[in-house]
């Protein structure tokens, strides 16, 4: 019994382990708020259509912790009010589009 325990405790780490980040947040809603609040500015520091911020070589992000840290800070920023569940949705689209990062 206590192997079958350990054994499916092993498995459930594993699995969420390398989970993906930001499974709170609906990546067509996170889309949307990108396209309406976010490209714009980018584009106008970055050029073409502003994705250069995401995948540039000197990225300030380097893990999901900072990608939320990042979408709160321009959150502040520019006075957006989103709320918590809001900059969820942006860090799903965000992740999944360009970062892939696991938990």
């Amino acid at each position: 019994m206590s192997r079958l325990l350990l054994s499916f405790s092993l498995i459930l780490i594993s699995y969420t382990a390398g989970a993906e980040p930001f499974t709170e947040g609906d990546f067509s809603i996170g889309k949307s708020m990108v396209e309406k609040h976010c490209i714009a500015c980018h584009a106008e520091r970055f050029g073409g259509d502003g994705s250069a911020i995401y995948t540039r070589e000197n990225r300030l992000v380097k893990s999901s912790r900072g990608l939320l840290a990042q979408i709160r800070n321009c959150n502040t920023m520019l006075d957006l009010k989103w709320f918590e569940d809001e900059e969820l949705h942006v860090a799903n689209y965000l992740n999944k589009t360009y970062y892939k990062f696991e938990k």
